[in-house]
């Protein structure tokens, strides 16, 4: 014989109720199917009103700048308003936070860059980036530039490894602060090497550039859109690019990695939406965003800003910021880098 059991089943904040086993089953795929379809629904009409677009960085800033040359492009092909919203404190973690814990409806999406895979392993966050954030589409990369004061005898990394060798402790690299993506960089080619260089954290890269080429500091990696200029113009020696394959803007330039294997430092940025965020919009938002990236026109403003296109899928970004952040946390604990 079949007995009608009882369960009880949560609704709202803390109300009970007590129904028999069958109908308490067949409440739940009403309920169920009730939510899948109010969110196909919404997905079909998305998007129906503006997107906010939070950069957790000032404006000017590198991140902020991609995302006002893409954004009214994205504009254009969704329908609707893309606005960037700054957002900026501790490090990126405020704008962050608020990303994270945006509904998850496809209406506010983060541009997040290389700050996501470091600040895990320098502060305690409110946030896990890998569990609260949906990766949409990983939108650059960027190689930095080892460069040196010209005055240095080391035309290649092979021999700024043996120069430093021959005088432990006595060459000063700058760096835009503690934790920074440059700062993790030097810190992987000491660990990588062996060699001994003294850190010299400064404000921000102007400064690091500024004592570069006034011979106070004898080395930095920097980005390429701030120090190619001053290589040009012969105030510093460039002797390589910091990812693992040579970069499209400067094809010509070794890799760290081509004297020192295993080297792949980048700084990247892409789009993230909060965990959640419904599948078909995220596929949604990834298609209309590589269209835009890889617009003739955009794709040049970005390769001017020494920026190589990537247009990942959210798979591979997800992957991509796995490792990254792996890295990070393997140079940090490594060096016993600890924020400014």
């Amino acid at each position: 014989m079949i007995t009608h059991r009882k369960v009880v089943i949560a609704f709202g904040a803390g109300a009970l109720t007590t129904l028999p086993f069958f109908r308490a089953i067949k409440l739940f795929v009403v309920v169920w199917a009730t939510s899948v379809l109010v969110q196909d629904a919404s997905a079909q009409n998305y998007p129906d009103r503006p997107i906010r677009c939070v950069v957790p960085y000032v404006a000017g800033a590198s991140p902020d700048v991609v995302a006002r040359i893409i954004s009214p492009k994205l504009a254009d092909r969704l329908g609707q308003s893309v606005v960037v919203d700054n957002r900026v404190g501790a490090n990126t973690i405020i704008g962050t936070e608020i990303a994270a814990k945006s509904p998850p409806d496809g209406y506010t999406i983060l541009l997040g860059a290389t700050a996501l895979a470091i600040n895990p392993s320098l502060y305690k966050l409110s946030y896990d980036a890998a569990k609260d954030f949906a990766p949409i589409t990983q939108m650059v990369v960027a190689h930095f530039l080892l460069v040196v004061n010209p005055s240095l005898p080391a035309t290649t990394v092979a021999e700024l490894i043996t120069l430093a060798k021959a005088r432990p402790g006595r060459l000063n690299y700058g760096t835009s602060g503690n934790g920074s993506p440059t700062h993790l960089a030097a810190e992987l080619l000491k660990h990588l090497t062996g060699i001994n260089l003294v850190h010299v954290p400064y404000k921000g890269p102007p400064q690091v550039l500024t004592d570069l080429i006034g011979g106070q500091i004898q080395l930095a990696f920097d980005v390429i859109s701030t120090s190619l200029p001053h290589v040009k113009s012969g105030k510093l020696r460039a002797l390589a690019v910091s990812g693992a394959k040579r970069s499209t803007i400067l094809p010509e330039m070794p890799t760290v990695a081509e004297t020192v294997p295993g080297f792949n430092v980048l700084g990247w940025q892409g789009f993230l939406a909060p965990k959640g965020t419904p599948h078909e919009i995220i596929r949604q938002l990834h298609r209309e965003i590589v269209a835009v990236i890889t617009l003739p026109e955009v794709r040049q403003r970005l390769e001017e800003l020494a920026y190589e296109v990537v247009g990942s899928s959210p798979e591979q970004f997800a992957e991509f910021m796995r490792a990254d952040t792996a890295q990070s946390a393997k140079v940090i604990a490594g060096a016993g880098i600890r924020p400014d």
